[in-house]
């Protein structure tokens, strides 16, 4: 892949970490999504140089994104020996995901208030 572009946090990107963690967000999943929203194609060795986290880490964060459907892969051919390296991007346009979290807080604010009903009911 030749010179792999590197995001390392600065004030912004710590924000919308601390933005998504209030939102309920793991912090380690913050921190890769952050990092696939500012590069277009990542390998899982820049992520952990930008993130400071771990490799098994990162591999347990893009094992959940893939299961939300968030982001993508493809496999790199190998430039020397060696296994082909694993690139990573975004399958969704980050307002997207944005959206997708947004409803999934409003249904369970939803849900919250319809158990708070009943147990008025319960009560009455």
């Amino acid at each position: 892949m030749g010179q792999e572009n590197v995001v390392y946090f600065a004030e912004k990107e710590e924000g919308l970490v601390n933005l998504l963690c209030e939102l309920g967000m793991k912090r380690n999943v913050a921190k890769v999504l952050v990092v696939l929203a500012k590069t277009p194609k990542v390998t899982s060795r820049a992520i952990v140089q930008g993130t400071d986290l771990r490799y098994l880490e990162v591999v347990a964060v893009m094992q959940y994104l893939k299961k939300q459907g968030w982001i993508k892969s493809q496999e790199s051919k190998a430039t020397s020996k060696g296994r082909p390296v694993k690139i990573y991007e975004l399958a969704k346009p980050i307002a997207e995901i944005v959206n997708s979290i947004e409803k999934e807080k409003i249904k369970k604010a939803n849900d919250q208030l319809q158990l708070i009903q009943k147990l008025r009911n319960c009560i009455s």
